[in-house]
């Protein structure tokens, strides 16, 4: 299959993932330790927010769907 110029696919989970890659690398490169602690990552990447995220929307009666 050719695609042609101007046709753009646009992947947002991968977009996604690659924007919070570089957040890590900016995380990392600005960190005085050597390595990120796994709070400081989880903070980067969000992860409390997103278990609320998950929570408030458990709580109002959505089911989570899992593969």
């Amino acid at each position: 299959m050719h695609v042609g110029r101007g046709s753009a696919v646009q992947d947002h989970v991968a977009l996604a993932e690659i924007e919070l890659c570089g957040e890590l690398i900016i995380a990392a490169t600005s960190a005085p330790e050597e390595r990120l602690s796994e709070d400081r990552i989880d903070e980067v990447l969000r992860v409390e927010a997103a278990r609320r995220g998950a929570d408030r929307d458990r709580r109002r009666g959505r089911q989570e769907i899992t593969p």
